[in-house]
């Protein structure tokens, strides 16, 4: 008898868990997948080793399209578990309801799904990184100066929604006046380099436009360069990831005064820790929050860098509602 089963759990198949990736062109979404490759490596759940399958969809209207082809590949292949970051919100609730009813567990990194059932979700507190932005934004400048405003969005998934919504409150929160003079679309670096030029065109006067806040460094990274190029350095640039580009640029007093960056790594690493737990009969938390940390020049000497855990916690060297940051991830829904 003893014999049978060491024999079953010699020949027991491994367990298939398809990853869906965003882009390759997103620094910090590279990084996530280099922390979840690492989660999984030398994975086994009950004597059967885990195999790991990923697919990149690529970036634009054509990456979701094929996003939910691979979807719909893994669902018919009948992999044990699906690990998704979503290029779009709405897109994959056909898919994900159709892995509901094949009873393959689905786990979402980055962002959400906006129907059908996921068995966890983990992202960045994507409100509280627009959040401090925008109180940083609104220490930088004298108290009840209105701000001239460009906000350069993507408005197709949670996270960057979240982000915008968290910096205007921030300055509403502070009582700041405001206006939106613009908003321009991008999130990687060619719409990137797009939205830099139309800025330069729609408000080539120097002074016009007092800050630029970007959803993140796949695409702010551009509009920086092209700002930069066009000697446009009065303008505060507020951003969002961590990006070591953008930290540098930060450091060197170029233009990015704050970006509030993500523990990337700390994300993919989490999503493939939940997808283990959960394979191993554990429960898991149904929504996760990885908190954000402000990158400024007041804190550059606390910053561990994307891929490494946060730092401990801290008291804001800037006036601040919310008076001191902390590392913890905060659990919304078990």
């Amino acid at each position: 008898m003893i014999l049978a089963c060491l024999v079953a759990l010699l020949n027991a198949p491994p367990l298939e868990v398809g990853v869906l990736r965003w882009s390759e062109n997103i620094a910090c979404q590279v990084m996530m997948f280099e922390g979840l490759k690492a989660a999984a490596r030398g994975a086994e759940i009950h004597g059967r080793a885990v195999h790991v399958h990923a697919q990149v969809a690529g970036d634009e209207h054509s990456g979701i399209q094929k996003q939910i082809t691979q979807m719909e590949a893994m669902i018919a292949a009948k992999v044990d578990l699906i690990i998704v970051q979503p290029t779009d919100n709405v897109a994959l609730s056909a898919p994900l309801k159709r892995a509901n009813a094949a009873g393959i567990p689905v786990i979402a990194y980055d962002q959400y799904i906006s129907d059908g059932q996921l068995t966890a979700y983990v992202t960045s507190n994507n409100y509280q990184a627009g959040y401090l932005d925008g109180e940083y934004i609104n220490a930088r400048f004298k108290a009840g100066r209105a701000l001239r405003l460009i906000l350069v969005e993507y408005p197709h998934v949670s996270s960057t929604v979240e982000r915008v919504n968290g910096f205007l409150a921030a300055l509403e929160a502070h009582q700041r006046p405001y206006e939106v003079l613009a908003r321009y679309k991008a999130v990687e670096p060619l719409s990137g380099r797009a939205a830099g030029a139309a800025i330069l065109r729609d408000f080539p006067k120097p002074g016009s436009v007092d800050v630029v806040f970007t959803v993140n460094d796949g695409g702010g990274l551009s509009v920086v360069e092209a700002l930069a190029e066009a000697g446009r350095e009065e303008i505060a640039i507020a951003t969002i990831d961590g990006d070591p580009r953008s930290v540098a640029n930060i450091k060197a007093g170029r233009l990015t005064v704050i970006d509030a960056a993500q523990f990337c790594g700390m994300m993919g690493a989490e999503a493939m820790r939940l997808a283990l737990r959960h394979l191993r009969g554990e429960r898991v938390p149904r929504h996760s929050l990885i908190p954000t940390f402000p990158i400024t020049q007041e804190t550059l000497s606390r910053y561990p860098g994307w891929a490494a855990a946060p730092p401990p916690a801290f008291d804001y060297p800037w006036p601040s509602l919310t008076t001191r940051w902390r590392p913890t991830i905060e659990i919304l829904k078990h």
